[in-house]
Order: structure tokens, then sequence, then C-alpha cells
């Protein structure tokens, strides 16, 4: 049994039992059970056995007897065994997809951002509470307390109400912002996902946000040097750019930009195209992703699209331009500390680009970022 195949399958699964009467959470619960059923049985090898030969029947079966099984032995629920259908004979199951269902009752407003990830991980991306933990680097008791929370939340929703595709899209871009940790690549992941949404709906944004995706993770061999350090945009070797990825985001955001209806994710992608489209840092075109920063905040209004115009301003126009476009932001804003450095070391004031750089590593979150920020504050003060 493909564990790749698995986790595809969890879905419609899922939807299978919630169709014949189970709840959210016990069907999500009995169809992790039949995984785990699945997995014993490979692990065993059961010599003899007859093969599996439709995997998404044998899974529904399974799942369907876990749950008459949690189901008949909750006293609580010994009222509702009449709502209980038989069980059905084994056998193929009619293919219908709720993934798209799923991915918005995961995506529902009344769950908190780490919630909603969470929930969309275990119950479309077929995820275990384990591998979720060490993604997200907290202990698996606080995971699963986490995802239990949300499973209730959501317990009372009807399965067929209508859904926000910007929360799930927020909710996949969040996913993919996660980047890589423990054993499981979110990145990766996120794009998984968001293939399998943009086979399901038809929708400029959801393609926007999978182009945004493949742009970025074209760059990601790129990113870090062999000792791990951080390595700015404009000093990544482009060679080691993935020329497929990038060549499949901008086909992809050329027809989501056809049907003019221009959102936040095809603006992004935008940018993020003009940049991998340069040979080198220097050939740029700053001038048109300035322009697309201002479509970005026209649909936004984002402080942090501002923030990244004005890095972009800096370099179409020059750093001082970039330094008024700075201004006008609030100072508090992450990163506004590392871009005035960065405005004023373009500008050739080292001595406050200096001590701009350290006061921004001493803020920084991330290791790599805070390591990057602390030796350009040093290069600078040896450079006097």
């Amino acid at each position: 049994m493909d564990e790749a195949l698995l986790r595809s399958l969890t879905p419609s699964v899922i939807g299978v039992l919630v169709r014949r009467g189970a709840d959210f959470p016990a069907a999500e619960d009995a169809v992790q059970e039949a995984l785990v059923e699945a997995v014993r049985r490979k692990e065993a090898g059961e010599p003899g056995a007859e093969p599996v030969r439709d995997l998404r029947g044998w899974l529904t079966t399974v799942a369907w007897r876990k749950f008459l099984d949690a189901a008949r032995a909750d006293a609580a629920r010994r009222r509702r065994q009449d709502l209980l259908y038989e069980e059905p004979a084994p056998g193929p199951v009619p293919s219908v997809d709720d993934t798209l269902r799923l991915y918005f009752l995961c995506a529902h407003p009344s769950l908190t951002p780490s919630s909603a990830v969470a929930l969309t991980l275990r119950a479309v991306g077929g995820l275990t509470t384990r591998q979720i933990a060490r993604a997200y680097l907290v202990p698996e008791a606080t995971m699963a307390q986490r995802i239990s929370r949300a499973k209730r939340t959501v317990s009372g929703v009807g399965f067929d109400r209508p859904g926000d595709v910007s929360t799930v899209l927020r909710v996949l871009y969040l996913v993919f912002n996660e980047g890589y940790s423990g054993d499981v690549d979110l990145a990766a992941e996120a794009i998984r996902l968001t293939r399998q949404l943009a086979a399901a709906i038809d929708h400029p944004e959801v393609a926007g946000l999978l182009a945004l995706m493949l742009l970025h993770h074209a760059r990601r061999a790129a990113r870090t040097a062999p000792d791990g350090a951080l390595v700015p945009l404009a000093e990544q070797d482009r060679a080691r750019w993935d020329t497929a990825l990038i060549g499949e985001g901008v086909m992809i955001l050329q027809a989501a930009l056809a049907r003019d209806r221009l959102g936040e994710y095809q603006a992004q992608a935008a940018i993020a195209a003009l940049h991998a489209d340069a040979p080198g840092a220097g050939e740029t075109d700053w001038v048109q992703i300035v322009e697309w920063y201002d479509e970005l905040v026209r649909l936004t209004d984002s402080p942090v699209a501002r923030l990244n115009r004005a890095v972009a301003v800096g370099e179409a126009d020059g750093p001082r331009a970039g330094l008024k476009a700075l201004a006008e932001l609030d100072a508090a804003l992450p990163r506004y500390t590392a871009v005035a450095a960065y405005l004023h070391e373009r500008d050739g004031d080292r001595t406050t680009a200096a001590r701009l750089y350290a006061e921004a590593a001493r803020s920084a979150t991330d290791l790599a970022e805070r390591d990057y920020l602390t030796r350009r504050a040093a290069r600078l003060n040896a450079l006097g």
C-alpha cells in the first residue's frame, strides 16, 4: 500500500463517512485508524493475503467499521444508533471528490489560523499528528489538543456550507510560509495541496497562489550557503534556480492574469516572476516591480506590501527615494529597521547602516536572519 496514495485518498474517504451520517471529528478519527490499519497490514506483510485491488473501497470499508465500533462503544451516542446506516457491502465506492468541501470546513472562520493549518494538514494532507507536531516543533500532545479543539469547533458545521476561498488560500499560504522543519517539508506539502485545490476549483487567485509558491520554491536551493547562512536574493547563484518550476509558475500566472480578475496572489506572483526573469540582480526590472507593488497596495493596503515597495522604490529611483517612502510607514513594522539599514548602506551612510543592522539583529526571531544582519553590521564597522 503506497503511503502517498493513502494520503491522497484521505479526503474522499472522510467525505464518504460524513455523507453516511458520521460527524466530521468522528469520521476523521475513523479514517486515521483505518490508515494505521493499512500501515500495520503493509509492515506485517500478511503472507498469503490477497492484494488490495480497490484501495479506496478497502479504506472506506475499514474506516466505516472503525466508526461504527466507536459509535456503538460510546454510551452517549446510543440514542443516535437509529441514524446510523447499516454497514454497506464491501466493494467499489462511487467516486465523489470531497476534497474541496474539506478545505472550506478546515478553514472555518471560527478557527484560529494555527488550528486551521493543523486541521488542514491532518484532514486534507493526510499527515499524522506526530508529523504535524514535528513540523511545528511542538510536543505531540500539544498538537493533538490543538487538533481536537479544532475538530470540536467544526463538528456542528454543515458539510455543505459554502466556503470562503480567500480563507482557504490564506491557510495554504500560511502552510507554505512555514517552509521546512522537522521531517515534513511544509513548503512542498503546501504546493501539493494547492495543486489539489487548483484541480478542484477554477479560480484565478488559486492559480495565482500556486504560481507564487512555485516561483518562490524554485529559488530554494540558492537561499542558503553550505554552512546554512542566509543568501539574499541579489547574491544568489541563479544557476541553482529550478527553471522547470519557474517555467510552470510563469505559465500558470499568465493564464490567470489573462482572465483580468487581479488579486493579491497574482500580484505577488507577478513580482516573483519579474525577479525570476532577470538573468542577474543588476538586470531586474525594478520600475515594473514598483508598479506591481502599487497594485498590491491598492488591493490589500498591507503594511508589509508598503515596506517591500519602499525597497523596490530604493532600487528603481535611488536609496533616498526609498528612505522617503519608508519614512511614511510605522517604524514598529517587522523588518522595518533592516530595510532602513539596507537603504542607508546603499546611500553610503555606513555608520547609520551598521547601527541599524545591529539593532535589527537583536530583534530578529529567525537565527539565520539574525546571523546575516550581525555579519552585515560587523562588515560595515570593519570598513569604518
